[in-house]
């Protein structure tokens, strides 16, 4: 899988890698604009891309060691398996990845004292895992491939980002309190609720023709008008850490 992405990157035009990076760009750039209080340093939000695709790596080892074992305990062709195979091997291991190296890069920051800082940048490391991932895709399958996952895969992985990120700001928040179960809860939140989305958004895309697609369809605009709302709620509603359990919910 590793080649997979890899391979191409030593022989296709470099107008198919624009095609796939413009699309994260954007995305990137209206949640960090959205960010009303005290911007993130260029340089840590490029770290946070980076260690996005970081997490790529580590979600590619770990799929394809988990694929393997699963196909060993679950025939392709029983119900079951598209179940493991999307929640499981793919949705807790890539949200998984993404959350392990975030927290790793930014739980301590003192640059980390704003509720939507969570946001930023849990959502810039899922952009940086969607970027590298889409080249890999675009390079293989051209510019068709590009359209699609510019969007449906791209802003998907944004959305679960949108999600983590709120918990993860709440855990951060929880966390100045000294309440450490309710941020061990966030915490846990942060991983289990784009989990169960990512999962949901790779098995509806894979159910077929007809009703599949409507389906599809019907999950990514909710899901997408859903993080929208997020945003615009977390930065206008955005507040530094304070002594106050009470500021910390920004619904």
């Amino acid at each position: 899988m590793f080649f997979f992405i890899m391979a191409p990157l030593l022989s296709y035009h470099w107008r198919m890698v624009i095609a796939a990076v413009i699309p994260a760009l954007i995305l990137m750039w209206k949640v960090y604009k959205s960010d009303r209080l005290e911007k993130e340093s260029p340089r840590l939000l490029w770290k946070l891309v980076l260690m996005g695709v970081l997490s790529t790596v580590i979600a590619l080892v770990l799929e394809w060691i988990l694929q393997a074992l699963l196909g060993l305990i679950v025939p392709e062709s029983h119900p079951l398996y598209n179940v493991l195979l999307y929640f499981v091997v793919v949705g807790m291991v890539e949200e998984c990845s993404k959350y392990f190296v975030l927290k790793r890069s930014t739980w301590k920051l003192h640059e980390f004292n704003c509720q939507y800082d969570g946001v930023v940048y849990a959502v810039f490391v899922s952009l940086g895992f969607a970027l590298f991932e889409n080249i890999g895709y675009v390079l293989r399958f051209g510019f068709s491939a590009a359209i699609i996952r510019a969007l449906t895969a791209i802003p998907g992985h944004a959305c679960f980002g949108v999600f983590m990120g709120v918990f993860y700001g709440l855990a951060r928040g929880y966390a100045y309190l000294g309440e450490r179960g309710r941020s061990k809860l966030m915490r846990m939140l942060a991983v289990i609720i784009p989990t169960f989305i990512h999962g949901t958004y790779d098995y509806i895309a894979t159910i077929g023709t007809g009703s599949g697609e409507i389906f599809f369809i019907i999950f990514v605009v909710i899901l997408f008008i859903l993080s929208f709302i997020l945003i615009n709620r977390m930065s206008k509603n955005d507040h530094y850490f304070q002594i106050d359990r009470y500021q910390y919910f920004p619904f």
